[in-house]
């Protein structure tokens, strides 16, 4: 249990806040590029509780700008893309990509107020389907040269969802590794064939043909380790087969708010958990192939058939109660709530309130990561106040540029040298990957 004061620490992102302070020192998920697609490449972007408005100017470059008109406070996201800016319909205030006001066509001939106004403005970047930004003070970072990053565009497939909860407790969903032998457990075995796309439902490993949905289901403890590394958190959950042979699963916390997961042999996952305001929050994926380009038409199908456009929101939800089956229950998924785990992921995050109120939470010795997570940003939330930024995962001591990976792998061998077999695993496969530079 904490203290209802250290739960608004670390769980509100507005301006002004304490945790907000620590992920405005990191590039930040605001629109999937897909969302620009279109005769009118605008959308409105709600980010750490600021209302913004992405656009794509004349000269095919993005801005990022404040919502409301500095005039009078209209909705630009109504604005007039012309004139290789975006123009305010209420007294024609025209604004460029960096927020500065071009013109006031309505004051006086000669009048040089404009010159005066600039409207708020954040640096953005686009990288594989995510348009990123950046909220904070000084120039922003570097990006690091995580896999989803280095992998060419034809190799990353990008997509997101709303969840109506506090970012916190979505990431945190992410760096849980026993819930997924209860949360996101399969009754029956379907053919690890049809598992492109879908998370959990492949083979163990490449060269076994045990489905990663019985070995979930039958070994349920089990034993966690969590590493601090340069960009965070490395996650080590061992599930043991019998005396000799362990199943080896390594996920990733990336600071402040990402995890890195295998989705299958082929695909890793990396995902981050974007504050929209402090109760909603939209999750945005990289799925990054290692081998042949990702069918992006088959995964972004699966996905538009759980989700509504142009907001992203699920189509299962509380209000129709996470389309809850009592007889799918009893017979095929410990929720009863179909067989997209990103579901059961929403109704846990999603349950427990907006914001749960951690003074009633009791974590056990799986949450270790949790703990260690928590203990990590109150550290971050301290330097940002004293002024030592430089303190902070990636930020100042270690260059972003020079951190690859993470490693994220699933792989099943000797129990007691688990750490080789892992590491040769990944090799492998790094090894494999013909069409981009893999390795590390």
């Amino acid at each position: 249990m904490i203290s209802q004061e250290l739960n608004d620490t670390i769980t509100r992102t507005g301006p002004g806040s304490d945790a907000g302070a620590v992920l405005r020192r990191y590039w930040q998920p605001a629109a999937l590029l897909d969302e620009l697609q279109g005769e009118r490449p605008l959308v409105p972007v709600t980010l750490l509780g600021e209302r913004l408005v992405l656009f794509r100017d004349n000269e095919g470059k993005l801005g990022l700008i404040d919502r409301h008109c500095p005039h009078r406070g209209a909705d630009l996201c109504h604005g007039r893309l012309e004139d290789n800016g975006l123009r305010c319909p209420f007294h024609g205030w025209h604004f460029d990509r960096s927020g500065q006001c071009l013109e006031q066509p309505g004051e006086p001939e000669g009048s040089r107020m404009h010159e005066s106004i600039r409207t708020t403005s954040y640096p953005v970047e686009e990288r594989n389907g995510i348009i990123f930004a950046y909220l904070g003070p000084g120039d922003p970072p570097p990006f690091p040269n995580f896999d989803c990053f280095r992998a060419p565009d034809t190799h990353v497939f990008a997509f997101k969802g709303l969840w109506e909860c506090n970012w916190l407790q979505a990431m945190e969903v992410g760096i849980d590794p026993a819930h997924a032998s209860f949360l996101h457990r399969f009754l029956k075995d379907e053919d690890t064939a049809d598992s492109y796309g879908k998370q959990f439902r492949d083979a163990a490993t490449a060269d076994t043909n045990i489905p990663m949905t019985r070995l979930l289901r039958e070994y349920t403890n089990p034993e966690i380790t969590v590493e601090e590394t340069d960009y965070g958190l490395r996650l080590i959950a061992l599930r043991h087969l019998d005396d000799t042979q362990s199943h080896i699963r390594i996920t990733n916390q990336i600071f402040p708010q990402a995890i890195s997961i295998p989705m299958s042999r082929e695909m890793i996952i990396t995902q981050w958990h974007v504050p929209v305001d402090d109760e909603h929050c939209y999750w945005y994926s990289m799925f990054t192939s290692f081998t042949a380009p990702v069918d992006k038409e088959k995964m972004r199908a699966q996905r538009l058939k759980e989700h509504r456009l142009p907001d992203y929101a699920p189509l299962k939800n509380k209000r129709n109660n996470y389309g809850f089956n009592p007889e799918e229950q009893r017979t095929e998924t410990y929720t009863g709530m179909g067989m997209d785990i990103n579901v059961h992921d929403q109704w846990a995050v999603e349950s427990p309130g907006p914001i749960f109120d951690r003074t009633k939470e009791h974590l056990g010795k799986t949450d270790v990561a949790i703990i260690k997570y928590r203990r990590m940003l109150r550290a971050a939330i301290a330097a940002v106040k004293d002024g030592k930024e430089d303190a902070l995962p990636m930020r100042g001591a270690v260059d972003p540029t020079t951190i690859q990976g993470p490693i994220s792998n699933d792989t099943i061998g000797d129990k007691a040298q688990w750490r080789d077999v892992s590491s040769q695993s990944d090799t492998s496969r790094r090894a494999a990957c013909s069409d981009w530079d893999a390795t590390l």
